[in-house]
């Protein structure tokens, strides 16, 4: 028996912090897609349930067409279980996209109580965490040793009650409670990690990156039911990968040097990837980095690119010592302040940058 555990699609989000209007909707677009992706993987490898451990949707107001695309997905596969606890992002009825009546093989959850659903031979509990209920969970949930238990939850991982019990998830308090594989949403980065003696519990991380606080791989988990037993597999599954890469440089290079060394860190990445590089290191104080002509030089390469500046400017204090214009007057200056050296550095820059009547981002 096969399972898939996915959680945080996020779908609708506008996806407009990075991206240009059209790249914007090319990925509010690819969202729904790979979601209908992951179903077909799904009917092809003969997978029985999906469990969705919360944020399907981004916000409260959803395109019609999205909803329907996602309902039209479950009506259409009747052989696959689908299992939605609703995550702190989920605030619309999506049953409502024109049908008459609830499919058979969608399931919910709620803030009352524990649910929980019988499905071949698994049993899948779950409940929606909600200020009301967080502190008491652990102690109403009731599980039989003999079965295979699965329990969704959506909320952040800890070992402590927080001071809002809200999407608070105490993961000390449900140990020995007979999980087996705790199905868990809200942090958008993978994570698998042992429960107790009996079980794990898994955040697949999100469907697909949408801002570099989300970088690298992202798909969902694949859980192999057999004999009592679950093993499971993260599979890589988004449609585009999104990389944060650093390019150390010395002060002896130029900005081609600078293009040359980031090339050499680009061996994994596919040019439908998104791409933010962070320069750092040191330059010298008359060498400014042409942040446009580096850019210029992958972005028609890759789907997005952009570029932050953070190396450190070196300032040889010596040159200015005896420098009677106006520049070595504010170096000194500047100098004799009890600062940080980059602070120091970083002012000086920007002053000899007025002071030469240079524009100041």
């Amino acid at each position: 028996m096969r399972i898939i555990h996915c959680a945080d699609l996020h779908l609708d989000s506008k996806m407009e912090s990075n991206l240009d209007k059209e790249q914007a909707l090319t990925r509010r677009s690819e969202l729904i897609e790979t979601y209908e992706r992951m179903v077909d993987y799904a009917v092809s490898n003969q997978v029985r349930a999906i469990l969705i451990s919360g944020d399907l949707f981004d916000k409260t107001h959803i395109r019609k067409d999205v909803k329907k695309r996602v309902v039209e997905r479950i009506v259409s596969n009747p052989e696959i279980d689908f299992y939605y606890l609703k995550g702190n992002h989920d605030r619309c009825d999506f049953m409502e996209a024109g049908i008459d009546e609830i499919p058979e093989n969608f399931h919910m959850f709620n803030d009352a109580g524990w649910t929980s659903y019988t499905c071949d031979d698994v049993v899948i509990t779950g409940i929606e965490i909600s200020g009301a209920n967080a502190s008491t969970l652990p102690q109403r949930l009731v599980l039989d040793s003999a079965n295979v238990n699965i329990v969704m939850l959506h909320g952040q991982q800890s070992d402590y009650d927080g001071k809002d019990g809200a999407e608070i998830i105490n993961t000390t308090a449900l140990k020995g409670k007979f999980i087996d594989y705790l199905a868990l949403g809200h942090i958008h980065k993978y994570m698998y990690q042992q429960l107790d003696d009996r079980g794990v519990y898994c955040y697949p991380g999100c469907l697909e990156g949408r801002g570099f606080d989300e970088t690298g791989d992202k798909g969902f988990m694949l859980l192999e039911i057999e004999d009592g037993h679950i093993e499971s597999e993260f599979i890589p599954f988004a449609k585009r990968r999104l990389h944060e890469i650093e390019v150390k440089v010395t002060a002896d290079m130029d900005v081609q040097a600078t293009i040359n060394r980031a090339k050499n860190l680009l061996y994994d990445v596919d040019p439908q990837d998104l791409i933010k590089f962070v320069i750092t290191g040191e330059r010298e104080l008359d060498d400014e980095l042409d942040i446009f002509r580096f850019v210029r030089a992958f972005e028609n390469k890759y789907f997005f690119v952009k570029c932050y500046d953070r190396t450190k400017t070196l300032i040889d204090y010596d040159s200015f010592q005896y420098d009677k214009s106006l520049k070595g007057e504010f170096v000194r200056l500047v100098q004799a302040q009890d600062m940080d050296e980059d602070e120091k550095a970083k002012i000086i820059e920007l002053g000899i940058k007025a002071i030469m009547g240079e524009d100041i981002e």
